[in-house]
């Protein structure tokens, strides 16, 4: 008789504790119950959706759900992000933001969301070098020769980017402010269609990211000129910084942060956090990432948060200093 009652009351224990974590109208819910989508604001084959796409096998393990990734290009990476903007804040939809992130609000006239506004920082991933390169028909070899080659065709020399106010569009501005030398703009809706193009010889000049090229350039279907970091690239140390060839104090490099919509939970940003750092911090990940030219951080959202204030107050400055504008 003691031992059933010693049961009982036990039970009726469990069972209140139970209620009390219960909330009302079912079980408590777990983070995440569900496929996760990280929007990548540029076509596949870009440096941002290579770098992703090594990373989201290991995001997706680490979670327990299924991590897909739903390419957005378009509107100088606008479209994508306000697809994030604009979902629910619930930890389902993450965004990725670059340096078109924190130039749009000064060279474009309207954003279709509010870039310190509607979005929540989670970590940054990782930052990426840009790379000169030429269709191999370019009678250049040299950051010095492609210059004073380009002087001396004013206006008539086109370069591939992956999309107005892309990585490569402003990296390539901010080149042409500091030689003075003129191109003309060809966008594309991604750095991959950028990067096939100048492969085809339909444009001649391309500046975009290491992973974006890394390969063509192993292969000698582009020619490398200059990297756009103060140091030279691991995955490409045979090109030299285009400031030591030949523009000096020249510095570009791309990023990657993961962002959220404004609103969402601490819990799910820290779950977000936390899974994308355990996973970069895999040695054999951060190898490959490595291999293709990018640099892995894996930030906290603080730290993201800061950068972010950085760059944006940095491109308000350059973008006054240079005349940078959408064509």
């Amino acid at each position: 008789m003691k031992l059933h009652r010693a049961i009982s009351i036990t039970l009726a224990v469990i069972f209140r504790v139970a209620f009390a974590q219960t909330p009302p109208g079912g079980p408590p819910s777990v983070y995440p119950a569900k496929p996760v989508r990280i929007v990548i604001p540029f076509a596949p084959g870009g440096a941002t959706d290579v770098v992703f796409r090594m990373l989201t096998p290991s995001l997706s393990e680490n979670l327990g759900q299924s991590v897909v990734i739903d390419n957005r290009p378009g509107g100088a990476a606008t479209i994508g992000m306000n697809v994030v903007a604009k979902s629910s804040p619930d930890g389902y939809t993450l965004g990725v933001a670059n340096v078109s992130f924190t130039v749009n609000p000064f060279i474009l006239g309207k954003l279709p969301f509010d870039t310190e506004k509607d979005f929540a920082p989670v970590s940054l991933v990782a930052t990426i070098t840009m790379v000169l390169a030429v269709h191999p028909s370019v009678p250049v070899r040299s950051v010095k020769e492609f210059i004073a080659f380009a002087k001396a065709r004013p206006g008539s020399l086109n370069y591939a980017s992956g999309g107005n106010a892309s990585s490569g569009h402003l990296a390539c501005e901010l080149f042409m402010y500091k030689t003075g030398i003129k191109m003309i703009h060809i966008p594309f809706k991604g750095g991959g269609p950028s990067v096939a193009s100048t492969i085809g010889g339909q444009t001649a000049i391309i500046f975009t990211t290491v992973p974006s090229v890394i390969q063509h350039l192993k292969a000698g279907r582009l020619i490398g000129l200059g990297v756009s970091a103060l140091t030279r690239d691991p995955a490409l140390e045979e090109v030299p910084t285009i400031a030591e060839a030949g523009v000096p104090g020249y510095e570009f490099f791309d990023w990657q942060g993961v962002v959220v919509p404004a609103g969402t939970s601490a819990d799910a940003i820290n779950r977000l956090h936390r899974e994308i750092v355990r996973a970069l911090a895999d040695p054999e990940l951060r190898k490959r990432i490595g291999a293709v030219g990018a640099r892995v951080v894996g930030s906290t959202p603080e730290e993201l948060n800061a950068f972010i204030k950085k760059d944006l107050a940095t491109w308000s400055t350059v973008v006054k200093a240079t005349g940078i504008r959408i064509d």
